[in-house]
């Protein structure tokens, strides 16, 4: 079982906070990009601690694949941690 971390822009909601998404079985967590924070949802500690590293480290390109989302377009692969 791993984490997967999709990003997909909400039709209809023009204000939303740029976020991505993260499945760990059967968790499910929502967070912010700038700033990194969990939004939404629960994960177990060691993987909200593991995607909260990962969304800094990578911060920068989770901005550019939100613009992209936001311009109706697919985002760019980022690299996992593991």
């Amino acid at each position: 079982m791993g984490l997967i971390v999709s990003m997909y822009w909400e039709a209809g909601d023009p204000h939303s906070v740029s976020h991505f998404h993260v499945r760990y079985g059967e968790y499910k967590a929502v967070y912010g990009i700038d700033p990194i924070v969990q939004l939404a949802g629960a994960l177990p500690i060691r993987q909200q601690r593991l995607v909260e590293a990962w969304a800094e480290l990578y911060q920068e390109q989770l901005k550019e694949n939100w613009r992209l989302v936001e311009q109706g377009k697919k985002p760019a692969k980022i690299q996992s941690l593991a």
